[in-house]
C-alpha cells in the first residue's frame, strides 16, 4: 500500500542503533541508586503521598502476578512524584505462618513433588534444596533472590526501610507485640470457644495464607440426620435438612472405611475420617470397630424423623472426608442424586455385585416435596432435560444444583406431604425442621468445611472447636460500625469493590489469631503461641517509619517499648518521660513523632482482589481500632488475577513465570507494559510471551523513531500543523493524567505509548519542513508521559536529547485545555486519507494516476448548518430546511439528497457534528486546497479538488453513477 515517508526519517541510522534494553535498565537503576532518588524524607513544603503493597511470602520466587499488582502501584508512585508529591514507597517481606515451614516439612519427609517444583520451576540447585529443611535458611534464600529481582525490576522503592516479619526480626516483633497489647487494652480481644480450620498434623489452626489449597473456605453449619440401622444410627450430613420428606435412599461409598462408634452414648456409623472431626467438636467418641461400606449396602434404614424406610445404596462419588461420608438421597430436588439413581438403575453389573434386586431399585420413585413457580415440583427432571445432562459426571450438574438450590431456598414452598411443615416457605420449614430434629434427637448440628482445605504441610484440615481461644472481636457491632465509617470515607477502586468490603465487614465473626506452629511473633501474654499470618500484617505500614532507623542502628529492639510506640505512633506520653524509659533521646523521639505524623496515613494500598476477603478487610478493622480517624487509610485499589497464556497460574502444573525469568527474557520495561496493557479494573490480566517479545520491538521502535526526529532551529510556530501538534500534545497529557487519577492504568499506558507516537507520525507525514522546536517539545512531553510506564527507556532517550537533569526529577506536564479547532480539522483530513486507502484496497490498486475529490455544493453547506441542529426533526422538517437553501435544484436531485440525509441521520455522531462545524467555518474547499500538496505526496498522483456545483449535470451523472450524493464533510472520492 502507498505510504508517504518524510525524508527526515530516511537513512537516519547513525544514532538509532540497536537498543540494548538490559544494559540501559541496569545503567539507570544504578544511577537512581547512586543519587538516592527514591529515598524519601519528610518535607513540610511538599504534600506527601504514602503508597504500600502487601508484602509477598518468601516461600518462592516473586511471580508475574505479584509484578502486575506491584507495577500498577509503582506507576502511581512515579506519577505522583512528578506531580510534586513527596512520595514514600517502602517494601518488606513476609515470613510468618506455615507457608515456609510447610515446605521444609515436606522436604524433610522426602516429598518428591515439592522437590521437583523447587528444582524445575524455581530453579533451586539440589544442594540448596537440602538446606531448605531449615525454614529460616529457605526464607533467607528467597528473600535475597526476590530482593535482587525486585531491584532489577527498577521499582521506585525506598529500600532503606526494608524488613521481614517474625521473631527472627526482633524490631518488627516489638511492633506486633505493641499492636496486640493495644488491641487487648482497648477491648478488641476476647476469649472463648471458637471453631477454627484445624490441621491435625501441625496441631494448629490454619488461616487462608497457611493453606496449600482451600483459601477462602470457612466452617459452615451442616446438619446431622439419623437413620436407624438395627441397634445403631447411620448418620448423614446435609445442608438441606428440610428435604428429609423427599428421601428415597441413603448413599454409602462401598470402598470407603466406616466406623461403628459410641458418640455421646449412642452408637453411630460414620466414615472413619469423621470420628476425629466429631471428637474435635467436643463430642465424646469411642470407636467400636471399622468396616468397609459395602458391608451395609442393600440393608434398609429407617428415617428417624419420619419413620420411612429406605434402602442403603452404593455410590463411589461419596467423599468419606466430607460431612460424615453418609449422604441421603433426594432425587426430586438434588440433581446429583437424580442422575446417580438413574445411572444405578441402568447398571446391571453394579446391582449384581452388591446383590441388589434390580426391580426394587428401579421401582424407586422421586418424592416431590417442594414447588417453585419457575421449576414446579420436579426441578431435577426438568433441568436435566433442559441442560441435556447425560450422566452424573456431567459438569453441568453443578450448574443445575446451584439453580435448584437457590430457587427453592428463596422462593420454594413445601408440599402437602411434609406433615405439619407443609405449605411453608422453605426457609421457615428448614428452621422448624432443625428445631424439631434437635428436640426429638432425630438430628443435630455439625460444623464442616464445604470444600477441601489442605494445610501447607500437606494435611487435609477439618473444623475443631477450641476452648479458651483468644479471639479478635470482629463480631462486635461497635467495631464493625467504625470499619464501615472508615470505608465510607475512603476511595475504593474499582468502585464496585466497596460492596464486597461492606459484605465482609458485616460477615466476619470473631477470629482466632493465635497459632502453635510456623514462624511468627509470640503473643505477648502467651509466649508458646504466635500471631498468625493474616493478623500480624494489618498495620505494619506504620513500622516503615521506624524500620529505617532500626536498619541504620539508630534504634535497637530494646528501645522499642510500649511507651515508645504509644508516643511515636499515637502521640501519647511526655517525650522527656518516654526518653527516660526507652533510652531514646528526647529530640530523636520528637523527630520520629513528626515523621510519623507527616507520612501517615497510607494514601494508597494496591492489592490483588483476593485480599479483599481477608487482609484488606482486617487492614481496615485494625486501623480503626488503634489509630485516630485522621490516620485511617485513604484509598484502596485492587486488580484481577494474572493468567499465563490464557490459563490460571498454577505452579504445580508448570503454569508459572517468575519475575526473574521475565526480566532475563524481556527486561523490565517490556514486562511492565505487557502486564499493564492486559487488563483494567477487576479483569484478570493474561500474560502472553509473544506479546512481550513484540513489546520489545515496540520499545526499540520508539527508541529509533525519537532519535530519528529532525533536529535544527527551524520554526513555523504560527502554522496550522504546529497549532495542531501543540493541541495534540495537550490532549494526550490530559488523557493520561485523567486516566492515572482514576487508576485506569491500562488506558493510561496505551495513551502514553501510542498517542503521541501516532501524532508525531502524522505531523511528519503532513509537513514538508518540520518545526524542530515544536518536535523537540512534543518529544520531551512524550518521554515525560512514558516515564511512569517505561522509566528506563524514557530516561535513556531523555539523556539522548541532551537534557542535563534526570527525567525522573522533571515535573509532570501541566494540564492545559487543547484547542479543539486544529484537532477537528485534522480529524477530517485523516478520515479522508483513510477512506481513500480503503477504496484503494477494495479496488486492489497499488498506484493511481489521478485522485478527484468532489466536495458538496455551497447550498448543501448552508442546509447542513440547520440539519445539524434539527437531527431529531422528522422528514418534513428536514426537507423544509434543505429546500430553503436549494433554490434552482431539481426535484429528483433534491429528493435523492433528502433521502440520503434521512438515512444517515442516525450515524451523524456528536464528533461528526463538531468536525462539520469547524470544516464549514474554515471552508471545506480551503482546507483541501491547503492540504493538496500533502495529498499528492501521500498518494503519489495528481489531486483535483472540485466543487459539486462546478460540474455539469452530464459529468455529474457520469462521475457519480449510483454513488450517494456528496455531503458536507464527506466528499466523494474518485480514483483513476
Amino acid at each position: 500500500m502507498l505510504k508517504y515517508v518524510h525524508p527526515a526519517l530516511k537513512n537516519k541510522t547513525l544514532e538509532a542503533s540497536e537498543y540494548d534494553f538490559l544494559k540501559v535498565e541496569r545503567k539507570w537503576q544504578k544511577t537512581y541508586e547512586e543519587r538516592r532518588v527514591f529515598e524519601a524524607e519528610p518535607d513540610p513544603s511538599k504534600p506527601k503521598f504514602f503508597v504500600t503493597f502487601p508484602f509477598p511470602y518468601m516461600s518462592g520466587p516473586v511471580h508475574l502476578g505479584t509484578a502486575y499488582t506491584l507495577t500498577r502501584l509503582d506507576i502511581i508512585a512515579r506519577y505522583k512524584r512528578k506531580r510534586g508529591f513527596n512520595v514514600l514507597f517502602p517494601f518488606a517481606f513476609h515470613w510468618t505462618g506455615t507457608t515456609i515451614t510447610g515446605i521444609s516439612d515436606r522436604i524433610r519427609r522426602g516429598d518428591q513433588k515439592t522437590i521437583e517444583i523447587l528444582e524445575k520451576m524455581d530453579g533451586v540447585p539440589r544442594e540448596e534444596i537440602e538446606r531448605f529443611k531449615d525454614p529460616v535458611y529457605l526464607a533467607r534464600y528467597y528473600t535475597e533472590k526476590n530482593r535482587a529481582a525486585l531491584r532489577d525490576y527498577g521499582l521506585a522503592v525506598d529500600w532503606r526501610r526494608e524488613f521481614h516479619t517474625t521473631s527472627l526480626n526482633p524490631g518488627f516483633s516489638t511492633f506486633v507485640r505493641w499492636q496486640y497489647l493495644k488491641l487487648k487494652e482497648k477491648g478488641y480481644i476476647t476469649k472463648g470457644a471458637h471453631p477454627v480450620v484445624w490441621c491435625p498434623r501441625d496441631k494448629s489452626s490454619t488461616g487462608d495464607h497457611d493453606r496449600l489449597s482451600g483459601e477462602g473456605v470457612f466452617p459452615e453449619k451442616f446438619y446431622l440426620v439419623k437413620f436407624r440401622l438395627g441397634n445403631t444410627y447411620l448418620v448423614a450430613a446435609t445442608f438441606r435438612p428440610e428435604t428429609i420428606f423427599g428421601v428415597t435412599n441413603v448413599w454409602i461409598n462401598p470402598d470407603a472405611t466406616y466406623a461403628e462408634a459410641f458418640v455421646d452414648d449412642e452408637k453411630w456409623i460414620v466414615s472413619i475420617e469423621t470420628l476425629e472431626k466429631l471428637a474435635d467438636q467436643t463430642r465424646n467418641v469411642s470407636k467400636i470397630r471399622e468396616f468397609k461400606g459395602r458391608e451395609i449396602v442393600g440393608r434398609n434404614a429407617e428415617v428417624v424423623f419420619t419413620g420411612m424406610t429406605v434402602p442403603v445404596l452404593p455410590a463411589s462419588f461419596v467423599d468419606p472426608s466430607l460431612g460424615t461420608g453418609v449422604v441421603y438421597s433426594v432425587p426430586a430436588h438434588a440433581p446429583y442424586d437424580y442422575m446417580a439413581l438413574e445411572d444405578l438403575k441402568k447398571n446391571e453389573e453394579v446391582l449384581r455385585e452388591y446383590g441388589l434386586n434390580p426391580d426394587e431399585v428401579r421401582s424407586i420413585k422421586n418424592i416431590s416435596m417442594i414447588t417453585t413457580e419457575k421449576y414446579g415440583s420436579n426441578p431435577c427432571e426438568k433441568l436435566v432435560k433442559e441442560l441435556n445432562i447425560r450422566s452424573q459426571s456431567d459438569p453441568k450438574l453443578e450448574e443445575a444444583t446451584s439453580l435448584v438450590y437457590k430457587e427453592e431456598f428463596h422462593k420454594g414452598v413445601t408440599l402437602e406431604n411434609c406433615g405439619r411443615f407443609s405449605n411453608l416457605p422453605v426457609q421457615k420449614a428448614k428452621e422448624l425442621v432443625v428445631e424439631e430434629m434437635k428436640k426429638t434427637g432425630a438430628g443435630d448440628e455439625f460444623l464442616e468445611l464445604p470444600s477441601p482445605v489442605v494445610c501447607r504441610c500437606g494435611t487435609r484440615c477439618h473444623v475443631k472447636i477450641l476452648g479458651d481461644q483468644f479471639l479478635l472481636k470482629y463480631s462486635w457491632p461497635e467495631w464493625k460500625n467504625k470499619a464501615l465509617e472508615a470505608l465510607n470515607k475512603m476511595i475504593i477502586n474499582p468502585k464496585e469493590v466497596k460492596e464486597n468490603f461492606i459484605y465482609f465487614i458485616n460477615w466476619y465473626d470473631d477470629w482466632a489469631f493465635t497459632r502453635t506452629s510456623g514462624l511468627g511473633t509470640p503473643v505477648p501474654w502467651l509466649p508458646d503461641q504466635i500471631v498468625e499470618t493474616l493478623s500480624d500484617s494489618t498495620v505494619y505500614m506504620a513500622y516503615y517509619i521506624v524500620s529505617k532507623y532500626v536498619n541504620e542502628g539508630l534504634l535497637n529492639p530494646e528501645n522499642l517499648t510500649e511507651e515508645f510506640y504509644d508516643y511515636v505512633l499515637l502521640g501519647v506520653g511526655v517525650p522527656e518521660e518516654v526518653a527516660r524509659k526507652t533510652g531514646v533521646p528526647t529530640e530523636f523521639l520528637r523527630r520520629l513523632r513528626e515523621e510519623f505524623d507527616y507520612w501517615y496515613p497510607v494514601d494508597l494500598r494496591n492489592s490483588g482482589k483476593d485480599l479483599v476477603a481477608n487482609h484488606l478487610t482486617f487492614y481496615i478493622f485494625h486501623h480503626v481500632a488503634i489509630f485516630p480517624e485522621e490516620k485511617w487509610p485513604r484509598q484502596i485499589s485492587v486488580n484481577g488475577f494474572l493468567r499465563i497464556e490464557g490459563q490460571p497460574m498454577h505452579k504445580s502444573k508448570g503454569i508459572f513465570i517468575s519475575m526473574r525469568d521475565a526480566l532475563e527474557k524481556f527486561g523490565s520495561d517490556a514486562t511492565r507494559i505487557t502486564l499493564l496493557l492486559s487488563a483494567e479494573g477487576l479483569e484478570d490480566p493474561n500474560w502472553e510471551s509473544e506479546k512481550a517479545r513484540r513489546n520489545i520491538d515496540l520499545l526499540r521502535g520508539i527508541y529509533k523513531f525519537l532519535l530519528s526526529l529532525p533536529r535544527g532551529q527551524g520554526s513555523r510556530e504560527n502554522s496550522h500543523m504546529e497549532e495542531w501538534l501543540r493541541s495534540s500534545v495537550r490532549r494526550r497529557v490530559k488523557n493520561v493524567t485523567e486516566a492515572l487519577e482514576n487508576m485506569q492504568i491500562r488506558e493510561a499506558t496505551s495513551e502514553a505509548l501510542y498517542g503521541l507516537r501516532n501524532d508525531l507520525r502524522w505531523y511528519l507525514r503532513r509537513v514538508r519542513e518540520p518545526d524542530s522546536k515544536a518536535l523537540r517539545e512534543a518529544a520531551k512531553t512524550w518521554l515525560n508521559l512514558l516515564y511512569p510506564f517505561t522509566p528506563h527507556l524514557a530516561e535513556e532517550l531523555w539523556s539522548k536529547l541532551g537534557e542535563e537533569d534526570l527525567l525522573v526529577n522533571f515535573p509532570w506536564p501541566r494540564t492545559v485545555e487543547a484547542d479543539e479547532k486544529p484537532l477537528l480539522l485534522e480529524k477530517y483530513l485523516e478520515g479522508l486519507v483513510e477512506d481513500t486507502y480503503r477504496i484503494l484496497k477494495a479496488m486492489k490498486k497499488t498506484s493511481l494516476a489521478r485522485l478527484r475529490i468532489i466536495i458538496a455544493a455551497e447550498w448543501k453547506n448552508k442546509a447542513f448548518r440547520e440539519i445539524a441542529e434539527t437531527a431529531e426533526a422528522n422528514r418534513d422538517k428536514i426537507r423544509e430546511a434543505i429546500t430553503r437553501h436549494a433554490a434552482g435544484i431539481g426535484r429528483e436531485e433534491l429528493g435523492r439528497f433528502v433521502g440520503h440525509v434521512m438515512k444517515n441521520l442516525p450515524a451523524m455522531t456528536v464528533e461528526y457534528r463538531r468536525i462539520l462545524e469547524q470544516v464549514l467555518e474554515a471552508g471545506e474547499h480551503n482546507i483541501l486546497n491547503e492540504a493538496k500538496t500533502f495529498l499528492e505526496k501521500e498518494f503519489k498522483c495528481r489531486v483535483e479538488i472540485i466543487r459539486e456545483d462546478e460540474i455539469t449535470k452530464e459529468e455529474s451523472a457520469k462521475l457519480f453513477g449510483k454513488k450517494p450524493p456528496t455531503q458536507p464533510g464527506r466528499p466523494v472520492i474518485i480514483i483513476e
